[in-house]
């Protein structure tokens, strides 16, 4: 092999492929179309959901009232057990905080439960806390920053 050399592999390039010149050429008269029907015209093409004529699903469904699901809130759930392992006394929990202990991945809607034990007075600045958490937050004289969500 030479630097010189330079052409495209073999394969690479392939000829056009004409149709409808004629029956000699192999490739007339149909055109490699097949024998009449809609595919067979120019334009004969048909929409996404066409079933040829019949009903087609998505009309037969019925597609009534609404859907709630595309504004779906999604929660990274932290209990107060989890906090009491991570945290010190006198911190705060933030956002910032948990993402950097390695409780959440990201910085995405947080919710802290009542699940497990605390010992700590810890600053708790996360906005939604259900009222098991914040009872048990409070009661070691911590403070909560964010709505309680039952």
């Amino acid at each position: 092999m030479h630097d010189f050399n330079l052409h495209a592999p073999e394969g690479a390039n392939k000829r056009k492929r004409i149709v409808g010149r004629g029956q000699g050429s192999g490739r007339g008269t149909t055109a490699g179309k097949g024998n009449k029907g809609q595919q067979s015209r120019s334009g004969g093409k048909t929409y996404l959901g066409f079933e040829g004529g019949q009903m087609p699903l998505y009309r037969k469904l019925a597609h009534r009232g609404f859907s709630n699901y595309p504004f779906k809130q999604h929660f990274s759930v932290i209990n107060v057990g989890d906090i009491e392992r991570h945290y010190n006394d006198g911190e705060t929990v933030d956002l910032e905080s948990l993402h950097q202990k390695g409780l959440i991945k990201k910085t995405e809607l947080i919710k802290i439960l009542g699940d497990g034990e605390l010992t700590k007075k810890l600053d708790v600045k996360i906005a939604f806390v259900s009222s098991s958490a914040k009872e048990k937050i409070t009661k070691v004289g911590g403070t909560l920053l964010g709505k309680i969500d039952g």
